[in-house]
Formats: C-alpha cells, sequence, structure tokens
C-alpha cells in the first residue's frame, strides 16, 4: 500500500492529517522506535516523550534521527498540550494522569496496531489469550511457511507490528496483548482468537472483567471468531452474526482430540487430522494449541497436510515447557514464560501423575495464588518457593502440599535435586512476573538451565 492511500486512511479514521497532525508518541521501547520510524517515512510531524532518563531505543534514535524532539526523565504537561494525537506504548499505563488529561480535552488516541491496520492490504491473523499466545502464532507462522507462503509474524512477539510491513508478505500472523488491544479500534483480522482468560495484569486492571473486555477487542471486524469451547469467559463471547469456529478438550467443538482404535488424534469433528503422539511438545495444553492453529489454517486455506508437517517439526518456544536435561531419571522443565497463575495451572494439567516438584513465586501481580491448591493437590509433591511474593504463596497454598521457601533459583535448584526421585520432574513454572528478582522471563529461564546444567558436571 503506498503512502497516499496510507495517509488517506488514517486522516478519514482519525483526523490525522500530515500537514496539520502534531503526534506524541509516549515511550521509546521498541514500539515507539518503530512508531518513529513509521511516521518519519510517512512524513508526519512528531515528538517523543519517556518517563525514563535513558530510555532503551534513545541512542538508536537520536543517531538517525537527531531533528526528532525527544523528552526524557518525566512527564511534562506543556508537551502533552501541543500534542493533536497520541500514540501510546504497551508499556505505559493509559491511567497515567497527563494522558488522562489529554484525551478528556479532546487529544485522539491510536496505537501502533491502528497504524498497522491502515497501512495493510493482506490478510492478518490476530491472536491473544492469557496463556499459549506465543506458541499458538509461532505454529501458525511454521504452518504459513510451510505452505510456501511469505508470512511475516511478530505484534507482542519478538518484532513489532509496523516493523513487519513488506510488499512480499502475504499474510500476517500477530500475537497481541491486552495493552496493545486496549488502545486500538482499527484492527479487522480474517481470523481472530482468545485463547483463553484468566487472572492476569490485575495491577493494570481494576477487575478480571476489565482485563476480559479489553481481550475482546480482538473479535473487532467482521472476520472469523476461533473460539475456546472449554473457556466460558470467551465462549460467552460467540456472536450469532458472525462466522464461528471452535476448538478444545473437554466440551464438543469443531476442533478437538478424537480417540481412536490407533490412539489420539486432533481432529475435525472427528475426522483424524493428526497423531498427538506425533506431536514434539508435551502437555495437554498444547494439544490444545495444535487445534488453534490448526483451525486458524484451515481459515487461510492452508493444506491440511502443509500444517500437519509443520505441527510434526514443532519443537515449542525457549521458557515454555523446555525440556532441559534428565539427570539420574529426573527430568528438569523450563516454563519460566508461566508468569501468571492460570499459565501455571496449564502446564500442571500436562502431566499425568503427581511426581512434580514446582518452583515458583516471584511478583504475583496481586493475582488470587489460592486457585493453584487443586491442581497443586493433585500434581505436586513439593512446592519450591522463590522471589518477594513467596510468603504470600505459601499463606494462599495453606499446606496444602510440602511447602519450602528457598528464596533463590539457586537455592531451589539444589533442594529440587535432593527432593526429586527416579521418575519425577522439576519444572520451573513460577505462576508470577520475574521482575523482584530478574530482568526477565528469559534471564529467570536461562539461570534455571545454568544451574541445571552445572548439577550434570
Amino acid at each position: 500500500m503506498n503512502n497516499d492511500v496510507i495517509l488517506q486512511a488514517l486522516d478519514k479514521q482519525f483526523s490525522l492529517n500530515k500537514e496539520t497532525a502534531k503526534v506524541l508518541v509516549v515511550g521509546l521501547g521498541k514500539t515507539g522506535l518503530s512508531v518513529a520510524y513509521y511516521l518519519r517515512q510517512l512524513g508526519i510531524q512528531f515528538a517523543i516523550v519517556d518517563s525514563r532518563d535513558k530510555p532503551p531505543f534513545n541512542d538508536a534514535l537520536l543517531a538517525e534521527m537527531p531533528d526528532i524532539p525527544v523528552f526524557t526523565g518525566g512527564f511534562d504537561a506543556a508537551i502533552f498540550g501541543l500534542a493533536t494525537h497520541i500514540i501510546v506504548s504497551p508499556g505505559v499505563s493509559m491511567d497515567e494522569p497527563l494522558i488522562k488529561q489529554a484525551l478528556a480535552s479532546g487529544v485522539r488516541s491510536l496505537s501502533d496496531i491502528d497504524l498497522f491496520a491502515c497501512s495493510v492490504d493482506k490478510p492478518v491473523v490476530a491472536i491473544t489469550g492469557s496463556n499459549g499466545k506465543s506458541t499458538v502464532t509461532t505454529m501458525l507462522g511454521a504452518m504459513v511457511k510451510t505452505a510456501g507462503k511469505c508470512t511475516a509474524v511478530g505484534g507482542n512477539l519478538g518484532t513489532p507490528a509496523l516493523d513487519l510491513l513488506a510488499d512480499e508478505v502475504e499474510i500476517y500472523v500477530l500475537e497481541l496483548s491486552s495493552f496493545q488491544l486496549e488502545r486500538t479500534s482499527e484492527l479487522n483480522a480474517v481470523a481472530a482468537t482468545i485463547l483463553n482468560v484468566s487472572a492476569d495484569h490485575l495491577d493494570r486492571y481494576t477487575s478480571i472483567a476489565a482485563y476480559t473486555e479489553q481481550k475482546r477487542k480482538v473479535y473487532a471486524g467482521n472476520g472469523i471468531m476461533l473460539l475456546n469451547a472449554d473457556d466460558p469467559a470467551v465462549i460467552a463471547m460467540r456472536d450469532a452474526g458472525r462466522d464461528t469456529l471452535t476448538f478444545g478438550l473437554q466440551k464438543e467443538a469443531d476442533y478437538s482430540v478424537s480417540n481412536t482404535s490407533e490412539g489420539e488424534f486432533l481432529a475435525l469433528h472427528g475426522r483424524p487430522i493428526l497423531a498427538v503422539n506425533e506431536l514434539l511438545i508435551a502437555g495437554i495444553h498444547n494439544q490444545a494449541n495444535a487445534l488453534a492453529a490448526l483451525a486458524l489454517g484451515a481459515v487461510l486455506g492452508l493444506p491440511e497436510e502443509a500444517m500437519c508437517e509443520a505441527l510434526r517439526n514443532y519443537k515449542g518456544l525457549k521458557h515454555r515447557m523446555q525440556f532441559v536435561a534428565n539427570t539420574d531419571g529426573v527430568s528438569w522443565v523450563n516454563d519460566s514464560k508461566a508468569t501468571n497463575v492460570g499459565a501455571c495451572v496449564a502446564a500442571l494439567q500436562g502431566f499425568k501423575n503427581a511426581g512434580v516438584i514446582l518452583i515458583a513465586g516471584g511478583d504475583a501481580k496481586g493475582a488470587d495464588m489460592g486457585e493453584l491448591v487443586p491442581i497443586l493437590k493433585d500434581k505436586v509433591k513439593a512446592l519450591l518457593l522463590i522471589g518477594k511474593d513467596g510468603e504470600l504463596v505459601k499463606q494462599a497454598v495453606n499446606d496444602s502440599v510440602p511447602v519450602f521457601e528457598v528464596g533463590t533459583l539457586k537455592k531451589a535448584v539444589k533442594k529440587a535435586a535432593k527432593t526429586a526421585q527416579a521418575g519425577d520432574t522439576v519444572l520451573l513454572s513460577p505462576a508470577c512476573a520475574s521482575l523482584d528478582q530478574f530482568s526477565n522471563y528469559q534471564e529467570r529461564g536461562a539461570i534455571f538451565i545454568s544451574e541445571v546444567k552445572a548439577l550434570e558436571k
């Protein structure tokens, strides 16, 4: 799509006129930088503000665009007062007082996803959910690639949406977070899904209902709605006026797991498509993820053979139920990406016995850790707690399983090695965010792997 067409769309949808608009980009992370490149390419006047003294991409921006005004170290009312439009990065809360004041005074808000939507004329698939969205996004991307089509995969995962735009791309696959969706109004995907909803980001939302309402925005437009039949909050979003598909492991669904005389199969309306034992990734929840990817691929018209080949070769993502090692008959699994209760529950549900030594804890983000109790009783033989909210988790668990407050991940690995017996699994699935002790969940997972590898030596 050429720049003139994009500018016409932005003017029509957001009254963002190249000649008169003054855009304020709030936040200079990966998203903010991608927005800056985009606006520069279109010739739209903009400035950037960031509350941090040294934003991560400040030097990169100044090296390429030394003439762009960048204000750091706080938010200034005078700067917001000059803007006609604001683009707020996902990491910045819309409840910031100056942002709310700007919107109340008539400043138009839009997002990088809105800019993307006004700039694309190829099919877009949008994927969100509390858990599994990165897995399904990369699964579907692998399916499209195996089918021989040029695809671009990103959004909340990896590459910002605006950086994906290219003439040769035939299909876009976007992972979207609630923070991206809450400030987006122009998305119209050919297929969209909310994989599941569980308590998350309650430090940014007043309730799980408010969080769910933001997730619902992925279904904007008139594309096909893919619904999780097993999740009451998601299946309740079915729109009688829209084309829908369903997937699920428990309730009746279009895409489900079928038991046959030859074993379990991923199936469409009961017709076997792929044997479950051909999947490389473990866990029942990953069967659901594969079903969702198959459904989305079918909407795109991908050949079933290509989709199955992609699933057979899909090894999963780092820090998501990642097999690390087997020491003296004990399996070690890194699921550091489980930053909320729902993700931890999903991980534990994938185990068929009660031989799990679980390492959990960190920043609970206000979530109800009591929701872990039923699955802990069923699957976990010992719980090792790390991080700042370890005591909070201990109180919520209320001695439902043996609990050890070890404090650090290094101590947790050592304690697990002494506790586990042959046939057990030691699982790092924290149910909490990582920022109390680590830079991110990737660092947490990498340290876990390093400590486990040290045991092998």
